[in-house]
């Protein structure tokens, strides 16, 4: 896993938005859009990269900043993409903007999933609503070299069909040799497929746990339930990842707010081995 502070230098300020324009919004399901956002200075367009699972912080003047998560490269369209559901504050007001409208952004930061420490293991993704989001790009990278993983699974679980995000994208997923496992809590009378918490169809792909590297990403209730159930068929606690974004408000560690016992979850995380936060991660309030 990585970390990158700054889209210039190591030694910019990290606090310093920069100017950005949204390109392109797309509604995804109620609620949750996809934003295309376009650095506006050329050269630090052409220099940011960013790691699967790390995140922006997103800035309105005048509103405030809001962490989100990149759910999305330069190579599906101009910028880089961030799923938001409009939720609070900031979001509510990003869902009032339209393209060509300009906000700021500072970022990637924060340390993502372990694709390139997982080659030559099984891959086992388990998301819940909107934590499907920060999977994306992890997804994205181990179809883009796909002969070098195991088997790859993604099991994704959401309350009802409606709510099902990238469900367009599942088939293209599964013809580039992703299994992809989905269950809804409440079916509708279309619908098909499983009903049930993700922990059902999990069990199923986690066959030969010593080959298997766990990521998983949704509300923390279920991510307890998805160690659990991985521990019990035998995954070591250091290869089953999870993604905490509890309160990032600057970032860099500095302001505490996302505390989660000795760790700072911009800067330590968000992804965490689950065995480097296992004495925290059943706990309320850290």
């Amino acid at each position: 896993m990585s970390t990158t502070v700054g889209l210039t230098t190591p030694d910019a300020d990290p606090y310093r938005p920069h100017p950005a324009i949204i390109r392109a919004i797309v509604a995804e399901i109620p609620d949750v859009a996809t934003y295309r956002v376009e650095l506006a200075d050329e050269g630090l367009r052409a220099a940011y990269r960013f790691e699967p699972g790390q995140f922006n912080m997103v800035y309105l003047p005048g509103v405030g900043e809001v962490a989100i998560s990149v759910s999305g490269g330069p190579d599906e369209g101009p910028g880089v993409a961030h799923t938001i559901r409009a939720v609070g504050r900031v979001t509510r007001a990003l869902e009032s903007l339209e393209p060509g409208r300009a906000i700021g952004l500072r970022g990637p930061f924060g340390r993502g999933w372990p694709v390139r420490e997982a080659i030559g293991r099984d891959v086992v993704l388990v998301a819940g609503g909107l934590g499907l989001a920060p999977l994306r790009p992890a997804v994205m990278a181990l179809l883009a070299d796909r002969g070098r993983y195991g088997r790859v699974t993604l099991v994704y679980g959401a309350r009802t069909p409606a709510d099902l995000l990238f469900w367009d994208e599942f088939d293209d997923w599964g013809h580039r040799g992703m299994d992809v496992r989905v269950t809804v809590d409440r079916a509708d009378a279309a619908w098909r497929g499983d009903v049930g918490v993700v922990t059902m169809p999990l069990r199923r792909v986690l066959a030969e746990p010593g080959r298997s590297a766990v990521f998983t990403c949704g509300p923390e209730v279920m991510m307890r339930f998805v160690v659990a159930e991985a521990l019990a068929a035998g995954v070591d606690g250091k290869d089953v990842y999870v993604s905490l974004e509890r309160n990032m408000q600057c970032a860099v560690g500095l302001c505490g707010h996302c505390q989660f016992g000795p760790e700072f979850l911009c800067k330590d995380g968000p992804v965490f081995a689950y065995s480097r936060v296992a004495r925290f991660f059943h706990q309320e309030n850290v």
